[in-house]
């Protein structure tokens, strides 16, 4: 049996990079983004330095996200990721090869989630594994999924949106949308663009929706100031946004994900669904911290929600769970190697 403490969970999230180390717990938790110089295909920089990067990089240096939707859109850094993960985070075990279980969205195809394993084993990972993000969050949230009833959790990640349904430890139903928290930024970026005539990047509208994005009303209501590219003149400009303005924006993405809850809801079987209405929705993922997201929910399902504690580190801590019972959850969590 291999020793647990030479085990990682890795959250190969769109937006961020989350690893646990078995009996360490979380060690690294760092943007997926790499930095790369385009004479040469050569590596600068992984994780924050690398996003520091984003829209601010010389013409031969680009700033890549190499995970899009949740699934591999670039093998190359995908791979050159998770090496870097392997030596920063085994460093003073550098020639060894260790295990690990990697969050998949549960969309995926059989190709993506293969792409995903093979880039964790030519990384130097002695053997790979993956598990649905769903079962992740629900297990980091420390629902009891391994009894009877159903229990629903929602994962609002960066780029994909996982909502389950999970009893006796196995999803009973599932969604997997590629609408998450990337998908309000954008649409952040796009409000702005039209309504104000003011180009802003990525970050800026990543800050606008944690200051003052909302999915339900404040009391009282936000206001921030955002700077950008005045369109029209070429010249940076400053104007001043409210979150009820940012609310209207999001509506479309954020409605979106209701409907899709509402829709799985009457999917699931009746039993199950009578055990929901008792223990409530949990939400995990940054997305799921937009303001007011639980109480429009709990508002349209009707179901009583709430947010997982920690719920951006819940997806690995449930890998970091799962490694330390893998010979036993193996078979029961459809755990899949390659």
């Amino acid at each position: 049996m291999m020793r647990l403490g030479h085990d990682l969970g890795v959250d190969l999230g769109t937006s961020t990079l989350v690893v646990f180390l078995a009996g360490k717990g979380i060690v690294l938790n760092e943007p997926s983004v790499v930095a790369v110089d385009k004479t040469n295909q050569r590596v600068l920089a992984i994780g924050e330095e690398a996003r520091q990067m984003l829209g601010k990089t010389p013409g031969n240096i680009i700033a890549h996200r190499p995970l899009k939707d949740g699934v591999i859109a670039d093998y190359t850094l995908t791979r050159k990721m998770l090496h870097y993960v392997i030596v920063k985070v085994c460093r003073a075990r550098r020639f060894f090869r260790p295990r690990m279980i990697i969050c998949v969205p549960s969309c995926v195809t059989n190709v993506e989630r293969k792409a995903a394993l093979e880039a964790a084993y030519e990384a130097g990972a002695k053997k790979a594994v993956a598990i649905e993000e769903p079962m992740a969050a629900a297990i980091g949230a420390g629902l009891p999924i391994s009894f009877p009833g159903g229990n629903m959790v929602i994962d609002v990640g960066g780029g994909t949106t996982d909502i389950a349904v999970i009893s006796l430890g196995g999803i009973v139903v599932s969604e997997s949308v590629r609408i998450a928290g990337n998908e309000m930024d954008a649409a952040i970026v796009s409000h702005i663009r039209k309504v104000h005539d003011l180009a802003i990047g990525e970050g800026t509208a990543e800050e606008v929706k944690f200051n003052v994005g909302s999915a339900y009303p404040l009391e009282p209501e936000l206001e921030m100031e955002v700077r950008g590219l005045d369109m029209l003149t070429g010249l940076p400009k400053t104007i001043v946004v409210t979150s009820n303005e940012i609310r209207e924006a999001l509506s479309p993405v954020v409605n979106t994900l209701v409907d899709k809850t509402k829709a799985l809801l009457s999917e699931t079987p009746p039993e199950l669904a009578a055990d929901i209405i008792l223990r409530g929705i949990v939400l995990t993922g940054g997305g799921s911290l937009l303001r007011g997201f639980d109480r429009l929910l709990e508002k349209e399902t009707g179901i009583a929600t709430r947010l997982a504690d920690d719920p951006i580190l819940c997806v690995a801590r449930g890998t970091g769970k799962a490694l330390e019972q893998i010979d036993k959850l193996e078979s029961s969590l459809g755990l899949a190697a390659f």
